[in-house]
């Protein structure tokens, strides 16, 4: 491993264990850099109403500043290997910083919505690649021994930014402005560009990689997943297929994937190496990757949506109804880590995807009166388990894997993740709309004109309104059409969380797919634990 030639003399801990306190520094500041670029997407997500209002746009214009973003970041994820071989991890990652810091600064003094698109899409791009190479940066520089640490370190930053993300969205829209959700990025920007930019060592560039640069893979990998990612976010707005835009960007898709799958399997030196994926452990731990996306994001959108629609909150009480969720991934991460010295990895994953199916199951009997304390067990379970899941997952799919696969397969195992929320929520999103409006069907033949129940429903609710004269009995059909319309939505999100239950139970039975890993105890007699 790279790190054993640079130890320690004589009296220092075993090789193996022994790494410089300047690497462990430069993983920090990498780890920051990774939590602010994931952070992003929520923040923002939690209060578009407010850049809306700020910047005067449409409801259809003030998607895109969120579709823009998670469109360039999805591009430049798996691209991010190829150019941190290219121009080596230090180069690479401080311009990724930097890029980042400058592009909020625009966002927040955009004066219109189409330079707030344009400098989102450039945040998202840049960003995006400061995702993969932490968990590169993780497997290449700490040895196995420090695995039970470094795992639930990177896993709890990659799962703990989007789930707290409507908390600091709320309370910085709320406190301050709009603005603050771009500038609270500027001074820990700042910092990590610094840091990357003096103590990042790991590599060294490969500038050859420049010039055999495969300009038609590129076109293939855009074309294929930025139409994927637009697909998945405005299907559900337009009707999918009967929107022409949905039709044009699912022919660019099929005909980008049939391009880039093409060079990605013919060149010697490809933009991705897909070849990681004959590794049966990096397979499944990119197919759990994925799921865990799907419940990731997928809850991170389902909450809130509840709360606001249903309850009525507004973007700080629902941060706050949340918190308990990040509360709970961050008191659980050292214990994850401790557990995976001790547990088959499988096991700890089972455990993990038991308790997840077993919060969404219990919330499938969501009411509308559920509340924070309703809410509170599914939370817990929720935050316990996503720890459980991702640090065995990520030391699984990454542990086995060569240091020249690492930098290449972190790109790809990030982007099954980011893919899994995006198909997630399309999916959910999509249910949502089909079962509420099977359950009003259902729910209007309940309360139709004479069943008695219903017109001595409709008959009280008139005489309360008599003092509106002739509107009395429309006011009161209306009243009733609202609260079928909402029992029908509240019945669906009982349908979705079922959904999830039925996948995370599935992922229980696939955790025993994945190969027995090799014990993870030091070579050198470290002592681990």
């Amino acid at each position: 491993m790279a790190t054993a030639t640079l130890t320690s003399p004589a009296g220092a801990p075993p090789k193996e264990d022994a790494i410089p306190r300047r690497r462990i520094f430069a993983f920090i500041a990498m780890v920051f850099g990774m939590f602010m670029a994931i952070l992003d997407i929520q923040i923002v997500s939690a209060s578009l109403a407010e850049i809306q209002a700020g910047l005067s746009a449409s409801s259809d214009e003030i998607a895109w500043v969120q579709t823009a973003y998670l469109i360039a970041e999805v591009i430049m994820i798996p691209l991010s290997g190829y150019l941190s071989r290219a121009f080596s991890t230090r180069v690479f990652f401080s311009i990724a910083a930097a890029g980042f810091t400058i592009s909020s600064v625009l966002c927040a003094m955009s004066s219109s919505i189409n330079e707030m698109i344009l400098w989102r899409a450039v945040q998202g791009f840049i960003g995006g690649g400061m995702i993969p190479g932490v968990f590169a940066a993780a497997f290449t520089i700490f040895p196995p021994s420090k695995r039970p640490i470094v795992s639930p370190i990177i896993g709890l930053v990659a799962t703990l930014a989007p789930t707290i993300g409507p908390t600091v969205g709320g309370y910085l829209s709320h406190a301050f402005s709009w603005h603050w959700l771009f500038l609270v990025n500027v001074v820990p920007g700042i910092c990590v560009s610094i840091a990357a930019w003096t103590l990042i060592d790991f590599d060294k560039p490969q500038a050859g990689l420049l010039k055999r640069f495969d300009w038609l893979g590129l076109i293939g990998m855009a074309s294929f997943l930025g139409s994927l990612e637009y697909v998945l976010e405005e299907g559900t707005r337009l009707d999918w297929f009967e929107s022409h835009e949905i039709v044009f960007f699912s022919f660019v898709m099929v005909a980008g994937a049939i391009l880039f799958f093409w060079r990605a399997l013919t060149r010697d030196d490809p933009l991705v190496d897909l070849y990681a994926f004959t590794n049966r452990n990096f397979a499944f731990g990119s197919l759990f990757s994925f799921c865990m996306g799907i419940g990731l994001y997928g809850l991170t959108y389902l909450y809130p949506v509840y709360l606001g629609r249903i309850r009525g909150y507004d973007a700080l009480m629902i941060g706050e109804t949340m918190f308990v969720t990040g509360l709970c991934m961050f008191l659980t991460a050292p214990i994850a880590g401790r557990l995976s010295t001790k547990l088959d990895p499988r096991v700890m994953m089972m455990i993990g995807f038991g308790g997840f199916a077993l919060g969404t199951y219990i919330a499938s009997a969501i009411t509308a009166d559920w509340d924070f304390y309703e809410l509170l067990v599914p939370q817990i379970l929720r935050g316990c388990s996503l720890m459980l899941c991702m640090v065995p997952i990520n030391n699984l799919a990454l542990g086995t894997l060569s240091p020249h696969q690492l930098k290449n397969a972190s790109g790809l195992y990030n982007l099954t993740r980011n893919l899994g929320g995006a198909v997630g929520l399309a999916l959910i999103n999509t249910v949502l709309n089909t079962r509420t409006d099977l359950h009003i069907t259902r729910l209007h033949e309940m309360v139709a004109a004479g069943r008695q129940i219903a017109e001595e429903n409709i008959a009280a609710l008139t005489q309360r309104f008599s003092d509106f004269g002739d509107a009395a009995q429309s006011m009161a059909l209306a009243l009733i059409n609202q609260r079928a319309h909402k029992q029908a939505l509240i019945m669906a999100f009982g349908d979705v969380f079922l959904g999830l239950t039925l996948i995370f139970g599935a992922l229980v039975l696939m955790a025993l797919f994945m190969s027995k890993p090799p014990k993870v105890a030091p070579a050198g007699g470290g002592g681990g634990h």
